[in-house]
């Protein structure tokens, strides 16, 4: 199901250039009334056709709360009803009908925005109701709340799996093993050894920063996320459930009004045919009534405009305020993940020069030398034995 969208300038305003403040973005109403949204503070207001389209100021915004907007669920006047033909209402909005308006311009054309395609609610594969289309969104980013929580834990099972090699590379570094080795092999083997409590060191340090860097921040953001999106979930709910309440009364009402149209036709027949005693009054009170019944209508249409104008409003702010979240959580996520590749090529340098007084010290090994060395400390004497003589 499409959504209230935009439609095509007013007539006069298409040559109109308006160049917005930093932070406005511009859109247009269903009926073609120019709409402004600043995405960082979400204040909106409308633009009223015909009079010049200078940009709103950032901080003396007028936010209008159009009453004119969606006059399409009932007439204005009490003795026309309603032509449903152009319009479809589904769960209580109003929707322009497909056959009337099979393509309506998109709020963000050259993107796939949240304010575009959740105007329509969908059928619950879990069961027969349906889900509103905002609901989905606040699914996907709790959903999103979550993963990131995951991801965090995640990076928690990264940081224990270095701690624990931490400590058995300390702790091997600490045996004795092959300790007696002498001369410049034994000496690249005590550098072996330490090169262990050298990478050790290097794996506490970054389990460190990936708990500082990494895990910790992933954690926190947006912290209070899943608070302020109860909020506003109730926030839009409550603008629903107006919207429903207010359906409701105008359906009554438009039955009220058939009801004394009927009863005044039905009185006015009468007395022209003489087949009762009904007098000019009593045609007077019937057409009174009928007139309130009108007016009745009028008033509850009126409200059910002014709710779905409001519902229609905070949808747009809501749902570029999601979709804001959503973006800040991807880069967030994309930005902390780039710290982890970057702390792990730097640990891989580290590991790297751990070892490198290794192969220095491996590749001064000299076994003639180390020979020299041991004869010179152990040697019993240099005096050959030699044969006995008769």
């Amino acid at each position: 199901m499409q959504k209230p969208g935009m439609v095509p300038p007013p007539p006069g305003e298409e040559g109109q250039t308006v160049i917005l403040p930093p932070g406005w973005q511009s859109y247009l109403s269903p009926q073609g009334r120019r709409y402004y949204v600043n995405t960082t503070t979400n204040v909106n207001g409308y633009h009223v056709s015909g009079t010049p389209a200078h940009p709103p100021e950032t901080a003396h915004m007028s936010v209008r709360k159009s009453t004119g907007d969606f006059q399409n669920l009932g007439s204005s006047s009490p003795g026309k009803k309603q032509s449903k033909e152009n319009t479809i209402t589904i769960n209580c909005v109003t929707f322009p009908h497909p056959d009337t308006m099979p393509e309506q311009q998109l709020l963000k054309p050259t993107e796939w925005s949240y304010c575009d395609y959740f105007w329509a609610d969908k059928k619950d594969p879990q069961g027969n109701g349906t889900v509103a289309g905002f609901e989905l969104l606040l699914q996907k980013q709790l959903k999103g709340k979550q993963m990131q929580k995951e991801m965090s834990e995640f990076i928690r099972e990264r940081i224990k799996i270095e701690e624990e090699y931490a400590k058995n590379l300390a702790k091997l570094s600490q045996n004795s093993l092959a300790a007696q080795e002498e001369g410049s092999l034994g000496e690249a083997w005590a550098q072996v050894k330490k090169s262990l409590a050298d990478e050790a060191e290097v794996h506490l340090k970054f389990s460190a920063k990936l708990h500082s860097e990494v895990e910790k921040p992933l954690m926190n953001f947006r912290e209070n996320f899943k608070k302020d999106m109860k909020k506003c979930d109730h926030h839009i709910a409550d603008l629903r459930k107006q919207l429903a309440s207010r359906y409701a009364a105008v359906e009554k009402a438009r039955k009220a009004l058939t009801e004394r149209q009927r009863d005044l036709e039905m009185k006015t027949q009468q007395l022209e045919i003489k087949l009762s005693n009904k007098t000019e009054e009593d045609i007077k009170k019937a057409r009174r009534k009928s007139t309130q019944a009108g007016d009745d209508l009028m008033r509850c249409v009126d409200l059910y405009n002014q709710a779905q104008s409001k519902w229609f409003e905070e949808m747009v702010t809501t749902t570029l305020e999601l979709e804001r979240l959503e973006v800040e959580r991807v880069e967030m996520i994309r930005q902390h993940l780039c710290q982890y590749t970057q702390l792990r090529h730097e640990t891989d340098m580290f590991n790297q020069s751990t070892v490198e007084p290794v192969d220095q010290l491996l590749r001064k090994v000299d076994p003639a030398k180390d020979r020299e060395l041991w004869v010179r400390e152990h040697k019993t004497g240099n005096i050959r034995p030699v044969d006995m003589e008769i």
